[in-house]
């Protein structure tokens, strides 16, 4: 018996404005895994739901707002009820993930240059506020590499140490977190090149790699990691391009995603819109690019495999579209395969798994 999903879209929407009902909310599709497809299921009335999580129990969905963050407990249809709101004590944040205990959630804010931690309840509802660190420092004259702008918050799989990626100072942040305070200590930063702009991150199966895509310069790099003695260590070991020698000038790598196996990473590129597969050693760690291909769309602010591998979404936050592709992985090909769906301002997706 095939494994029923339902996939989560984040829309950037102004609806409460416009008082248009298509134009807002984060978006619920039965997914159609055999031929790579979604049906409209439900929608939930939230303003910019920028980004959104799942927990690691998979019982909550977390999503930013205007307000700061609202939790969801999720139906097992995979519908959700919103359980509460929580205030982030700051400006609207862009990116939010859990530990790996969902004890806490973190938010990053790319507008204040803020890490925001609050800690989580066992209903799922959010918390008050434990921690919130607001990062310093002066980049470059470049617009966007001037000043902080926080663009992801990931634990380590360890669950010790909280990354933080700063797209402004072009480096990492590395925190260790108490797990009883919900405090965080500074331990290490990772230096990216000048200009590059670190945007999002993700790690290995066995969280022994990290992987950290550059949005201007458009690379990804792959890192060892390890603990030694309460002590994080990071290792730059392979920096692997998103776009290929004949790319549009003005490409920005955008999303960042690894296939449900782990077997597989996807990124994408606005301005050169183009997604780009890899193939994940899962011994070394490292990435072999597979292809890179035009989406049918413009600006994709995110792209992700479906759980088998066997189709591609991709999330066109200009031309306010979904386009749907067969993958041939081993040939290094994307085929559209079935209309675009329109959906105002997409800007990420999550599939969720059914249970029973």
């Amino acid at each position: 018996m095939q494994n029923k999903y339902v996939a989560y879209v984040s829309t950037y929407t102004m609806g409460t404005l416009t008082n248009d009902k298509k134009s807002y909310g984060i978006k619920i599709y039965d997914v159609d895994l055999k031929n790579g497809r979604f049906t409209p299921k439900d929608q939930v009335e939230i303003t910019n739901s920028s980004y959104v999580t799942i927990s690691h129990n998979k019982k909550y969905l977390y999503s930013i707002t205007d307000m700061g963050v609202e939790s969801y407990r999720i139906e097992k249809d995979g519908t959700l009820s919103r359980i509460n709101q929580g205030s982030i004590n700051g400006m609207r944040g862009c990116y939010l993930s859990t530990d790996y205990e969902d004890k806490f959630l973190f938010t990053a804010g790319y507008h204040d240059g803020k890490i925001t931690a609050l800690r989580l309840n066992e209903d799922g509802s959010i918390g008050n506020i434990t921690d919130e660190i607001f990062c310093k420092g002066m980049g470059s004259m470049a617009e966007r590499t001037s000043r902080p702008h926080v663009s992801c918050v990931k634990m380590t799989r360890d669950n010790k140490f909280l990354c933080a990626a700063d797209l402004g100072m072009d480096h990492v942040n590395v925190y260790r977190l108490d797990h009883t305070t919900g405090r965080l200590k500074l331990m290490d930063i990772l230096r990216s090149d000048q200009d590059s702009a670190p945007r999002h991150m993700k790690f290995s199966q066995d969280g022994k790699f990290m992987y950290l895509v550059h949005e201007l310069k458009n690379y990804i790099d792959v890192y060892t990691y390890k603990e030694e003695k309460n002590i994080p260590e990071f290792e730059r070991i392979q920096t692997i391009s998103t776009v290929n020698d004949y790319h549009a000038s003005n490409s920005a790598a955008s999303a960042l995603n690894i296939s449900e196996d782990f077997r597989y990473m996807v990124t994408s590129n606005a301005g050169d819109n183009t997604t780009t597969v890899y193939k994940v050693d899962k011994k070394t760690g490292l990435l072999e690019k597979l292809f890179c291909l035009p989406i049918s769309g413009d600006y994709p602010k995110d792209a992700v495999l479906f759980p088998d591998n066997k189709h591609l979404v991709s999330l066109n936050h200009e031309s306010n579209t979904m386009t749907f592709f067969a993958t041939d992985l081993k040939n290094g090909l994307i085929v559209m395969n079935t209309k675009e769906i329109p959906v105002n301002y997409p800007n990420c997706i999550i599939f969720h798994k059914l249970e029973g």
